[in-house]
């Protein structure tokens, strides 16, 4: 026998507006996918986004590293789920503006199978030397140094496509420097190779290469930001340094997939804001060289769109491809 009572509080829960629905969630712990190994950059700022998260809609966030394919599988994964807010990307500006022009074929579409709910953080690329191998003090040193070797100079990257192989493509195409990039496994097996001279220059995430730079054994050359770094403030921009027009930043936001309810998609960008107005969580942010970031969704959404094309001429002119 059917219960009627058990029906109409079915059928009320089916009528109940979408926000209602979100008032009640989350109700379970999250989950926060990282598509980068542990002890990275953005393994960094996403273990400090589920905090932040976790403070201001009262569960848990759990953070999981499903690494590989230059962030694809971790994206990947954050489409394949529950479109119902209890999963969650700390995705990098890869998979949102990059890695559709490197693979012929991604298991996901950035533009249409994720949602940005809020920018998540931000830092700027550096240009650094060795300072035990590379005399030069200044870019324009450098740029003069490299320029009057026979075989120009190697710059390395964290790998094929990464915002620090086309950073170093741009600024080799940018200043006539004959460049030859040597790609390597992750950001500390590029600055171990550096540290040894083996390769000359890198244009590295600012958080990867802080600490051998507060350490000397890695001199800046300029940050790659609009305005000088509060972690590095005597170094110069790139305008300064005299290539003007060359602004790059490593930044990523917070995904869920394509479908989650736009009321719950709100609340989480809602509580990101919040936690970027709270100096305490800046304050954690500030030693990892990160700047924590909280906006809407349309301008996440925006900041993507507006990259693609620099990235995807980037992409063509470098010859970069990845299958």
């Amino acid at each position: 026998m059917i219960n009627r009572r058990a029906l109409i509080s079915a059928s009320a829960l089916l009528a109940m507006p979408s926000h209602g629905r979100a008032q009640s969630w989350p109700t379970r712990p999250l989950r926060l996918v990282v598509a980068y190994p542990p002890g990275g950059a953005v393994d960094l700022a996403g273990r400090l986004i589920a905090e932040a998260l976790a403070t201001r809609l009262g569960q848990p966030v759990i953070v999981e590293n499903r690494t590989g394919g230059g962030g694809t599988i971790g994206t990947a994964a954050v489409t394949q789920a529950a479109p119902d807010g209890y999963t969650l990307g700390a995705t990098a500006v890869n998979s949102l503006a990059i890695n559709q022009f490197l693979y012929r074929s991604l298991p996901y579409n950035p533009e249409k199978d994720l949602i940005p709910v809020s920018l998540g953080w931000e830092a700027p690329l550096v240009v650094v030397v060795p300072a035990d191998h590379v005399t030069a003090r200044t870019l324009p040193e450098f740029i003069a140094w490299a320029k009057g070797r026979r075989d120009g100079v190697a710059f390395g990257s964290s790998g094929v496509g990464t915002t620090v192989h086309l950073s170093g493509e741009m600024l080799c195409r940018r200043t006539g420097i004959q460049g030859t990039h040597v790609p390597f496994r992750g950001g500390a097996d590029a600055l171990t190779a550096l540290l040894r001279g083996d390769i000359q220059l890198v244009v590295d995430n600012l958080p990867t290469a802080l600490s051998n730079l507060r350490g000397g054994k890695l001199r800046a050359l300029a940050v790659t930001s609009a305005e000088r770094s509060p972690d590095l403030p005597e170094v110069p921009t790139m305008a300064e340094a005299g290539i003007p027009d060359f602004i790059v930043t490593s930044w990523g936001a917070v995904t869920v997939p394509a479908g989650t309810p736009a009321a719950v998609v709100q609340r989480l960008s809602d509580a990101m804001r919040d936690a970027a107005a709270d100096p305490a969580v800046q304050e954690r942010f500030r030693p990892t060289g990160n700047r924590f970031l909280g906006t809407t969704s349309r301008e996440a959404m925006a900041r993507a769109a507006k990259e693609r094309p620099m990235w995807e001429q980037l992409v063509r002119q470098s010859g970069a491809t990845l299958d």
